[in-house]
């Protein structure tokens, strides 16, 4: 048995979710928030046997899609930029990152 923690762009979960309960996965949903933009992700844990995992897998890939942003990157967090001035980049966000763990036991209570 495998679990796959997905962390999804917010804008892409809807259509992941969609996909995931049409193919039969279970998935628990949590609100998540990138370190880098802040933004809001969703992570998905999806519980599922090994040989559904490459399913899984696809079904993530064909509904995370990734995108060029521009972004003006939020200062510190102690407030101190030094005389540093933020200036808007382009970045590429949406995607998904995807761990794929082993599960030694699984028990449903």
């Amino acid at each position: 048995m495998k679990l796959i923690v997905a962390v999804v762009q917010d804008k892409d979960r809807n259509r992941l979710q969609e996909a995931l309960m049409k193919a039969n996965f279970h998935a628990t949903k949590l609100a998540s928030t990138g370190g880098f933009l802040r933004a809001g992700n969703t992570t998905f844990l999806i519980g599922t046997d090994d040989q559904r995992v490459d399913e899984a897998l696809r079904l993530i890939k064909n509904h995370c899609e990734s995108r060029r942003q521009v972004v003006t990157p939020i200062s510190s967090l102690d407030g101190h930029t030094d005389g540093y001035v933020m200036h808007p980049v382009e970045v590429e966000v949406g995607g998904a990152t995807v761990f794929v763990l082993d599960v030694e036991q699984f028990k449903h209570f």
